[in-house]
C-alpha cells in the first residue's frame, strides 16, 4: 500500500500561513502535559467564575477544533473543506453534561436541524448526537444495571425513547445517515439496547442508524458478533462507527473505586489489534453492514485501505467511511480524500462555555496518546519549512 500520509502540501492546503502558525503553537502547548493540566484547571475556574476568557479561548483552541458557536457559523468551514479538499463534515452539537428536560429537548431540536442541513447539503452526509444529549447519564446507568425505576423515572425514560425515535424516524424519512456516539461503559448497555431497537426499526432496507463501538473495551468485538447474529435473524443492517475510545482514565478510575476489572484492554497494542479486528470483521461482512472508521491512526487507515483493495471494494463505496476530528490528523483526512476515499471530519459547534468539556477532552487525548502530538508538530513544521523554501 502506497504511503500517502506524509504529503503535507495536500494535508495543509486549506490552511493559511497564520493558521498553520497557530496550529503549531497549539500543539506545542498540548505537547506539554503539566501545562495542559494547569491550563485545564485555570480554564475551568475561569469559566465557572464567569471571567472574561471567551475571547481568548475563541481565538485559539476553539477556532482550531470547532466550526463555530452555532450551525450557521459552520457552513463556510463545511463548504471550504468540501469544495477545496473533498472532505465532508459531520455537524456535531458538542454540548455535554446537561441534566434538564428543557436542555434535552433543545438538543433534540438541534439534532433535527442538523438532519435538515444534511438532507440539503451533499457536503454533510451524516448527522450525529450523543445519548446523554437526550437523557441523564444516571438514568441510562440505572436501566443498564436492571434497577427498578420510580414512576417518575419511567416517564422520564419514555421521553428519552421518544427523542431517539423522533430523530431516527426523521433521518430515515430524509434518507440521512445518523451516527450515535458511545459514552462511558456504565451507561452504554442501555444506550446499545435503544440503538439496536432503532436499527431493527429503521435499517430494514439499508443502514441509516449507526451505533459506536469503543474498541479500547475488550468486550466490544464479541458484542458486535452477537449483534450480527441478531441482525441476521431479524433482517436488519448494522451501522457502526468504530473508534478506539475517549474515556480511558475515567474508566480505569471507576473500576478501581468500585472494585471490578477494568473494561479497557490491558495495553495500547491490544487496543490496536482489537480495533483492526473490528474493522476487518465489518469489511468481511460489508454486504450487511456499513462502517465509519473513526481513527487518527495511520497504520489502521492503511490496513483498511488494503482490506478494501483486497476485497474489491471501491474507494468511494458508500458503506465505508473514514473519519477524523476537525483540527486533527489533516494529513490523513485530506490525503485520503485526494485519493478518492469517503472522508468526513467531525465538526463540533456550540457556545464556547458549553463546548469546553469537549475541548478539554481533546487536549487531554492529544497529551495522552503516545506520538499523536509530536506527529502533528513534525508535519506542521515540515509544511512551514516547505512554504519557506527550506
Amino acid at each position: 500500500m502506497e504511503k500517502i500520509f506524509d504529503n503535507t502540501q495536500t494535508a495543509f492546503a486549506l490552511k493559511s500561513d497564520t493558521e498553520l502558525d497557530r496550529a503549531y503553537f497549539l500543539f506545542k502547548l498540548i505537547d506539554n502535559e503539566p501545562l495542559v493540566r494547569i491550563g485545564t484547571a485555570v480554564t475551568n475556574f475561569a469559566i465557572k467564575a464567569h471571567l472574561p476568557v471567551e475571547g481568548l479561548i475563541r481565538a485559539t483552541v476553539f477556532d482550531h477544533f470547532c466550526g463555530g458557536v452555532n450551525e450557521q457559523d459552520c457552513l463556510p468551514v463545511v463548504d471550504k473543506m468540501y469544495s477545496k479538499g473533498g472532505v465532508s463534515s459531520v455537524l456535531d452539537y458538542s454540548v455535554e453534561g446537561k441534566e434538564e428536560e428543557s436542555q434535552f429537548d433543545a438538543a433534540l431540536k438541534m439534532t433535527l436541524k442538523t438532519i435538515e442541513f444534511a438532507e440539503e447539503k451533499q457536503a454533510i452526509p451524516f448527522a450525529v448526537f450523543k445519548p446523554t444529549g437526550f437523557g441523564r447519564l444516571d438514568l441510562y446507568e440505572k436501566i443498564g444495571a436492571k434497577q427498578e425505576l420510580t414512576p417518575q423515572e419511567k416517564a422520564e425514560w419514555n421521553r428519552v425513547l421518544e427523542r431517539f425515535d423522533i430523530v431516527c424516524k426523521a433521518a430515515h424519512d430524509k434518507d440521512v445517515a445518523l451516527l450515535i456516539d458511545a459514552e462511558e461503559s456504565w451507561m452504554q448497555d442501555a444506550a446499545d439496547d435503544v440503538v439496536e431497537d432503532m436499527m431493527r426499526k429503521y435499517n430494514k432496507q439499508k443502514v441509516i442508524v449507526y451505533n459506536t463501538l469503543q474498541l479500547y473495551r475488550h468486550d466490544r468485538l464479541p458484542y458486535l458478533q452477537r449483534l450480527h447474529e441478531r441482525a441476521k435473524a431479524d433482517g436488519f443492517y448494522i451501522g457502526m462507527k468504530l473508534v478506539r475510545g475517549a474515556y480511558m482514565e475515567k474508566e480505569h478510575k471507576r473500576a478501581e473505586e468500585k472494585g471490578y476489572p477494568t473494561p479497557i484492554c490491558s495495553t495500547k497494542e491490544a487496543t490496536d489489534l482489537n480495533y483492526d479486528a473490528g474493522v476487518a470483521y465489518m469489511v468481511d461482512h460489508i454486504d450487511s453492514m456499513a462502517v465509519f472508521a473513526g481513527t487518527h491512526n495511520e497504520d489502521s487507515s492503511y490496513k483498511l485501505m488494503q482490506l478494501m483493495q483486497d476485497r474489491g471494494i471501491d474507494k468511494n463505496d458508500g458503506r465505508v467511511w473514514f473519519g477524523q476530528l476537525y483540527g486533527m490528523s489533516d494529513n490523513i483526512s485530506y490525503n485520503l480524500a485526494a485519493e478518492g476515499y469517503n472522508v468526513a471530519k467531525y465538526l463540533p459547534f456550540g457556545p464556547v462555555r458549553d463546548v469546553m468539556p469537549y475541548l478539554i477532552r481533546r487536549a487531554e487525548e492529544n497529551t495522552s496518546v503516545a506520538g499523536q502530538t509530536s506527529r502533528e508538530l513534525t508535519l506542521i513544521k515540515r509544511e512551514r519549512d516547505r512554504r519557506k523554501g527550506k
